[in-house]
């Protein structure tokens, strides 16, 4: 009888100890399932915010508009290039912060392209279309620092307010390229930023002689496309002459009427402005003669897609520096320090792949334009890709 209980208080215990084993094994198994849900929500959560900073710092300044859509690149004709060597930074950074890498043979990319300026120059063949008079329009292209005694000839399309912030900045109006208004860059009336026209001819002959001298270049067709879009699709900063003013004196010269303006054409494809095609601005560009008659009623506005040789006379005024727009991540801070002022500004971050040349969207653009037009826009802007090693894009025109 006592073993008979003692082997079922034995039986009892075991029991309850399997049972509570399962409990615990189960209890076990829901606490490392929770604790692996919970992970997977903090990875997630992180992913968020990971990707929201990506997005922050890919979105696209004030003077690259647009998305960065998918790139090909030239490096035009200086393919090799030794890696990169960091600059011996001065000591009294506090104000601009650690200066960027340049690749330690930039001083000669920027030898062989004036070199290729200077050729291209005496070629008398091409005498038309690469030399201009000095006159009045072009000084009022070129702006002056005094203090650094350095003058930058203005380029539209190729990060030229990021360059006019620089100047504001030396010429001692903000102290950070980041405390400009975006209202001031612009309104030379407040920017502080003087031009070489305001000066008398002696003072002008002495800088144009003495001056470190630069301006910046991009390849002319995604130049043109990029004041297309800029003034007569987007419009950002609401300058409505483009629109009402100059998009229908064009429109009227140049639009071929027999061609339905309001057919069943795909607008995204026909990269159309409202009302203003490219097809029409392209030939409107093409025709020499036509196009300076009506760009004497349009004024100065037209500078956005006026050539480079017309707005600064690079054969005609030794520049010390030609930057290019598709290297302007290296091209920017060998120009600060060439011109001795890299430890008092710098230029402002450019987003990556948004300076490089885009082919597909050329190609996509010029889709809709026949050969005959694209061939004479080329012959209109030959100067430009000759003087600054652009090669002739044979994609569409042949």
């Amino acid at each position: 009888m006592g073993i008979s209980y003692l082997g079922e208080v034995r039986l009892a215990h075991k029991l309850r100890c399997g049972v509570d084993g399962c409990r615990s094994a189960r209890w076990e198994m829901m606490r490392r399932h929770w604790l692996l849900v919970g992970a997977c929500g903090w990875v997630l959560l992180l992913l968020m915010v990971a990707s929201r900073f990506i997005n922050f710092n890919l979105r696209v300044p004030d003077d690259y508009g647009g998305k960065v859509g998918p790139r090909t690149w030239t490096e035009l004709s200086f393919k090799t290039l030794k890696p990169q060597k960091a600059i011996q930074q001065p000591n009294n950074l506090s104000a601009v912060g650690p200066l960027p890498t340049i690749p330690s043979d930039w001083r000669s990319v920027e030898e062989r392209r004036l070199d290729v300026l200077a050729s291209v120059c005496r070629n008398s063949s091409l005498r038309n279309l690469t030399h201009t008079p000095v006159n009045k329009f072009v000084l009022d292209r070129i702006f002056v620092c005094d203090k650094h005694k350095i003058l930058f000839c203005q380029t539209p399309k190729v990060g030229n307010t990021q360059w006019k912030k620089v100047l504001i900045v030396l010429n001692g109006k903000y102290s950070k390229v980041e405390d400009i208004p975006e209202d001031v860059v612009h309104d030379h009336e407040k920017n502080g930023l003087p031009r070489l026209s305001s000066m008398k001819e002696a003072e002008i002959k002495e800088r144009l002689d003495t001056y470190f001298k630069f301006f910046i270049v991009r390849d002319p067709f995604e130049r043109i496309i990029s004041a297309f879009k800029d003034k007569f699709v987007k419009n950002p900063r609401f300058e409505p002459w483009y629109k009402h003013d100059i998009a229908p004196a064009i429109i009227r010269k140049y639009r071929r009427f027999h061609r339905d303006p309001d057919g069943d054409d795909d607008d995204s494809s026909r990269h159309e402005a409202p009302g203003l095609r490219f097809e029409d601005f392209v030939r409107y560009l093409g025709d020499v003669s036509g196009q300076r008659r009506l760009n004497r009623q349009f004024g100065p506005h037209v500078i956005h897609w006026v050539t480079y040789v017309e707005l600064c006379a690079p054969c005609d005024i030794s520049y010390s520096v030609v930057g290019h727009h598709e290297t302007l991540d290296r091209d920017a801070p060998y120009i600060l320090r060439a011109a001795g002022i890299e430890h008092l500004v710098s230029y402002p971050t450019i987003p990556p792949g948004i300076t490089l040349y885009n082919r597909t969207k050329v190609e996509r653009y010029f889709s809709g334009i026949g050969k005959r037009d694209a061939r004479r826009l080329y012959e209109r802007f030959q100067g430009d890709f000759d003087l600054f090693g652009y090669p002739r894009p044979d994609f569409l025109l042949d």
